[in-house]
């Protein structure tokens, strides 16, 4: 006697697959918004300065060619040496700090401290550090009254206060990835590298930042784009000798009104921070695959051979 056999189907077997109806509208918003202006700035790099604005309807390569003059390329040399020093002291301040928090027992109130500033307007905070840098600011006038200078100081319209501002500004945005990397840390990783004889500098310089290179590459791309592109910081507390590129765009759109030569710039900062992306995303692959096979590895073997082959 033949018994029958049932042919069950799998769970959500003849159900439709609404995915791509709900990553629509979300789709179509990155197209409107992000990719046709890029489409319509790249397409006017390309085309001639209009005599009163605007664009001539011909093709040009004008506005690319006035890139490397030597007023831009000093402009853009020293873009790039202030957006990456002040990315370089935001990191070193902000490893400590998601440090500290991760092994903190009030994350939650210090992830409230980060946060505050948030609440509070761009400018507004930008005007405060004008408050206190200024000639009769915060700093000079206590220093003045308490006889330790007779002059004020020079600590505004220089690199240095666009520098230190610009730390300010963007050192949440490299204290919460780091936090949030740390945080899933196995610290028992530090301890056995201890007891194998590190020091605690060599046991975070070769256990904690190779297992957090994530969060130290998402910290860069999140403070270095920013400080690259940044208008309103050297605009107000930098001055003439502070200029950096987007300082450029909007004195060539809003004064000059050279649309293609603004265009141009654009294109390059956007081109720059989609390459930075890009590596950082590589990055993060190749990291992932490493720490898989690490664990693949080591499966089975205790934290102290480990800790010991990290070391």
């Amino acid at each position: 006697m033949s018994a029958s056999v049932e042919h069950k189907e799998p769970p959500g077997a003849g159900r439709k697959n609404y995915g791509p109806a709900y990553s629509l509208p979300i789709g179509a918003w990155f197209t409107v918004f992000f990719l046709a202006p890029i489409f319509i700035i790249l397409v006017f790099s390309f085309l001639g300065r209009g005599i009163y604005g605007g664009v001539e309807w011909e093709f040009s390569l004008a506005a690319y060619r006035s890139l490397v003059t030597p007023g831009v390329l000093r402009i853009a040399l020293r873009t790039l040496i202030i957006s990456v020093i002040a990315t370089a002291i935001t990191i070193l301040i902000a490893l400590p700090c998601g440090y500290y928090m991760a092994r903190s027992k009030h994350q939650t109130t210090l992830l409230l401290l980060i946060i505050i500033p948030f609440w509070t307007n761009f400018l507004i905070r930008v005007f405060a550090w004008m408050n206190i840098l200024g000639n009769s600011g915060f700093v000079n006038e206590f220093l003045l009254r308490f006889s330790i200078i007779s002059q004020p100081l020079p600590l505004m319209h220089n690199q240095g206060a666009v520098i230190l501002v610009l730390i300010y500004m963007y050192l949440p945005y490299a204290i919460l990835p780091l936090f949030a990397t740390i945080d899933k840390f196995d610290f028992s990783l530090l301890e056995a590298g201890r007891d194998l004889g590190a020091s605690n500098i060599v046991s975070i310089a070769k256990v904690l930042l190779p297992n957090i290179k994530g969060g130290i590459f998402t910290a860069v791309l999140f403070t270095f784009i920013p400080t690259f592109g940044a208008y309103a910081v050297p605009q107000l507390v930098g001055g003439m000798h502070s200029y950096m590129l987007g300082n450029i765009i909007a004195d060539q759109l809003l004064r000059a009104r050279n649309w293609p030569f603004a265009s141009a710039i654009t294109i390059v900062l956007t081109t720059i921070s989609t390459v930075g992306v890009i590596v950082m995303l590589v990055l993060q692959r190749r990291e992932a695959a490493r720490l898989g096979t690490s664990a693949s590895r080591f499966s089975g073997a205790g934290r102290g051979a480990e800790a010991e082959a990290l070391v």
